[in-house]
């Protein structure tokens, strides 16, 4: 490979370092929504469905953590 393609690759790779916190933070926000607008709707069904709220929270949670582990590497 010449230079020109080395430099382009290099480029390239630099660009999506450089996106790849942006779209974190995005798909991050969307979660967050969607859990904010499930625990909302949870909780206006009364305190026996508020166990449910916590297991949806507690689950949401853990999807983060999954989600953060495999855009690390």
């Amino acid at each position: 490979m010449d230079d020109v393609g080395r430099t382009t690759v290099l480029a390239g790779e630099a660009v999506m370092n450089l996106l790849l916190p942006f779209w974190q933070v995005v798909i991050g926000a969307f979660v967050l929504l969607a859990v904010l607008a499930s625990i909302g709707r949870l909780a206006r069904r009364g305190p026996s469905r508020m166990t449910t709220a916590l297991l949806v929270t507690a689950g949401a949670i853990a999807c983060l953590a999954v989600v953060g582990v495999l855009f690390q590497g």
